[in-house]
């Protein structure tokens, strides 16, 4: 894998805001060492397999998407990354009360307008957001019976999954009309990004 960093340049990241995403990182690996925020084996390759795992969603949100929602948001990804990036009123969901504290610490350090929900997913009122996000969170059906009452008429889901998307996306047929496109992942040469529009709860077979 080339440069992380130069990666995220051609994504269109300005100096200004690689610095800020220069914060964030490392603001968490000074966390780390205090609560787990990452898989401690990914955090050398903290670039890589966080911020650029985030930040290749970035090019996915339309200009005029108004919400983001990120469902289980643990460290901030692909979340907060977004967020410095510049998607609009992004709402950030994380049940683990230290990890919204380390959430509200990396949001002020890098002057990011965030909300921060510390509550189960359950528990949120509907967020009408026209972009949901999740990234290593739960099975596809899972996340669909989650994701659904916070998506807007006419939005989307991103989830960032890896080499079991295709069995998840068979199952989740069983329970959910979905239009799905599948982009591959610029990290993982197993991963896919899921981009999911017209989610309905209903079955595909007729």
């Amino acid at each position: 894998m080339s440069d992380p960093r130069k990666r995220l340049s051609t994504l269109g990241v300005s100096r200004e805001t690689m610095a800020r995403l220069e914060i964030y990182a490392t603001l968490l690996t000074r966390w780390q060492a205090r609560i787990n925020l990452v898989g401690p084996d990914t955090l050398p390759d903290l670039w890589t397999r966080h911020i650029l795992d985030s930040a290749q969603l970035w090019p996915m949100i339309p200009s005029e998407a108004r919400r983001l929602a990120d469902l289980g948001s643990g460290a901030g990804f692909p979340g907060l990354v977004l967020a410095i990036l510049g998607a609009p009123d992004v709402h950030l969901v994380e049940s683990d009360a230290r990890k919204c504290a380390f959430l509200r610490e990396a949001a002020r350090l890098t002057e990011t307008p965030v909300t921060i929900l510390n509550r189960r997913i359950e528990q949120v009122e509907p967020l009408s957001a026209d972009i949901v996000t999740a990234r290593a969170l739960a099975p596809l059906s899972r996340l669909l019976d989650w994701a659904a009452p916070h998506l807007a008429s006419g939005g989307q889901c991103l989830f960032l999954k890896g080499r079991g998307a295709e069995d998840e996306l068979t199952a989740t047929a069983k329970e959910w009309k979905i239009g799905h496109r599948r982009i591959p992942s610029l990290t993982d040469s197993e991963g896919v990004v899921l981009q999911l529009r017209e989610v309905c709860r209903g079955s595909a077979q007729h």
